[in-house]
């Protein structure tokens, strides 16, 4: 069914495009708000409107809304190459191959860890949301590494909680372009979805408060490989982060990656991994500790690099 809104633009929005101020109010991509736009559903001030036009502070503004799409819903289908760090009978720990998302999504139609594991036999908690039962964080599609999806539901709600608290031990390895200076720092940016580009992310003024502490393993005379410790968790928190140094992740092209270095590296997505992964076991209480090695495209690319430099 759907939602009808009615309400005066913020002064805050004085001046914004419709699409854009049509986004920010109420959770969209600009992508769809231009759809919404383009169907005739917003008015402004009794007025049809295009997406370009400029709104201004206090002028009234009625969308209709289209009904949620349904949420997807995981279907068991095993994953080649998903291997299996940990198991026990309240949590898995997988090591993530490439091109896999961790849970199904609107518009994904490729494989997820949650269907791997029902594909591949495993039982995980029932809690959470029907597409997203079990898991407790999320790696892109793109990344690879240690990733853990709870089995029970006291393992669920607790894990949740330590991610939530920031007890989780998350560290990555990331090849970046160039060399960050200093060699060892923190960026505290915040971050939230690109106020032009659908399904990417910026630093943006107002944004979710996003950390990354990152410490140089290796400068070699193209890149550098960088051990990063994530303080939050934001989506493609370290890819904004590494764009807004000017140091974006090797093949990284959503986030301004050299494509010429890439290609010379043999590299088909973001030299990015999740190396290493540790918590205090749910219901045992002890720290628990669990590393990925690197997969074969980011080991070959590493090669490489060395041997250039």
């Amino acid at each position: 069914m759907a939602d009808v809104r009615s309400l005066p633009v913020p002064d805050g929005l004085e001046g914004e495009r419709v699409d854009a101020a049509l986004a920010r109010l109420f959770g969209l991509s600009r992508g769809r708000a231009a759809e919404i736009i383009a169907a005739g559903d917003v008015l402004v001030d009794g007025r049809e409107v295009a997406k370009s036009d400029r709104v201004h502070g206090g002028a009234w503004l009625e969308v209709t809304l289209p009904p949620p799409p349904s949420a997807p819903v995981p279907v068991a289908d095993p994953v080649p190459g998903m291997g299996i760090i940990y198991e026990d009978d309240d949590l898995v720990v997988v090591d993530k191959p490439i091109g896999v998302a961790a849970h199904p999504t609107t518009g994904w139609t490729g494989k997820t860890v949650l269907g791997g594991l029902l594909g591949a036999g495993h039982t995980v908690a029932t809690s959470g949301a029907a597409e997203r039962q079990g898991i407790v964080h999320r790696l892109d599609a793109n990344t690879t590494g240690a990733m853990v999806v709870a089995k029970s539901e006291v393992a669920y709600s607790r894990l949740k909680r330590a991610f939530k608290e920031r007890r989780i031990d998350k560290r990555y390895r990331a090849l970046v372009q160039g060399h960050p200076d200093p060699f060892r720092g923190t960026v505290d940016a915040p971050i939230d979805r690109h106020p032009a580009h659908d399904g990417r992310f910026a630093v943006v003024a107002g944004g979710k408060p996003s950390v990354t502490h990152y410490d140089t393993i290796e400068a070699f005379r193209a890149a550098t490989l960088l051990d990063i410790d994530l303080e939050t968790g934001r989506t493609h928190q370290i890819r904004v982060h590494m764009q807004a140094i000017r140091h974006p992740c090797v093949g990284d092209m959503a986030y301004g990656a050299d494509p010429t270095l890439a290609t010379r590296l043999g590299l088909k997505r973001q030299w990015l991994h999740a190396a290493r992964l540790g918590f205090e076991h749910p219901t045992g209480g002890e720290w628990v500790e669990f590393e990925s090695p690197y997969p074969d495209d980011l080991a070959r690319s590493l090669e490489i690099v060395e041997a250039e430099s």
